[in-house]
């Protein structure tokens, strides 16, 4: 059973929120915070208490966007704590996900909030809470799966793969690096492009490239950046280049061109 902490500053939010987690068997107990400071101070108080004391949190459903101290602020803060409450942030703004699984959030919850989506919400901090206070010896056997930031089994991931967080039909996924095959530029927005579909995601293309340049993601395009792993064909066609990456074609400016050619002859030499 949960105890939770909801924190927004909009107080008909805050109370929809608490009225949904309250109607949840699974939380024992909701409280309310208007602002990150009120916040703090009840958490602080929860961490003198420790997790087993009568004032202990075992979550906190946290706004983002909040006058004074934002969301991120309080997440990173609770961050420095050896035992922290787990974090669920609920929010308006889809462009903070990354963000917030870096802090090690277990979920993203986009408003208005549902129902079912907050369940949802619930039972990932239900498996968290119950597999840290049911330690489990690890699997070693090959091919084990392993457990993420929500307690589901996924697939092992190479060492050293970042996942990217998407929305799909309001329940948040994982994207390895690995699995893109490249991305395409939507203004502010990037759609990722794997062999099982798309997602989008609300991360600027730019931003991709340099955080991705030494996973072998290069610029070919202003709207494209694509792994050099999986390129399975470059083409020269009456001044035009062109790289085929899986089903897709895709277009190579003359500025990256060069530079691409060179990556692909030292790639296969190497």
């Amino acid at each position: 059973m949960l105890r939770a902490l909801a924190v927004d500053d909009e107080k008909p939010a805050l109370g929809e929120l608490l009225y949904l987690l309250r109607s949840d068997p699974r939380i024992t107990s909701a409280e309310g915070a208007g602002d990150a400071t009120g916040a703090l101070r009840r958490i602080s108080r929860a961490l003198d208490a420790g997790a087993d004391g009568d004032d202990g949190i075992d979550v906190v459903f946290l706004d983002i966007h909040m006058a004074g101290l934002t969301g991120l602020d309080v997440a990173r803060l609770l961050a420095r704590f050896a035992h922290p409450p787990l974090i669920v942030f609920v929010t308006a703004h889809e462009g903070f996900a990354v963000q917030a699984f870096d802090l090690k959030a277990v979920d993203y919850v986009l408003k208005p909030v549902r129902r079912e989506r907050l369940a949802e919400a619930v039972r990932r901090v239900r498996d968290q809470v119950r597999a840290a206070r049911e330690p489990r010896p690890a699997d070693d056997r090959p091919g084990a799966v392993a457990g993420g930031y929500d307690g589901l089994p996924r697939p092992p991931v190479r060492s050293g793969s970042e996942q990217i967080p998407v929305e799909l039909g309001g329940v948040t996924r994982f994207v390895s690096v690995d699995d893109i095959a490249h991305v395409e530029a939507q203004g502010d927005y990037a759609r990722l492009h794997t062999a099982d579909g798309s997602h989008l995601v609300r991360i600027p293309l730019s931003t991709l490239e340099e955080r991705w340049a030494a996973r072998g993601f290069v610029r070919i395009h202003r709207s494209h950046l694509v792994s050099l792993a999986r390129i399975d064909e470059l083409r020269l066609d009456a001044g035009t280049t062109t790289v085929r990456v899986g089903d897709a074609e895709l277009a190579v400016s003359r500025r990256h061109a060069r530079q691409l050619r060179e990556l692909l002859l030292r790639r296969a030499g190497g």
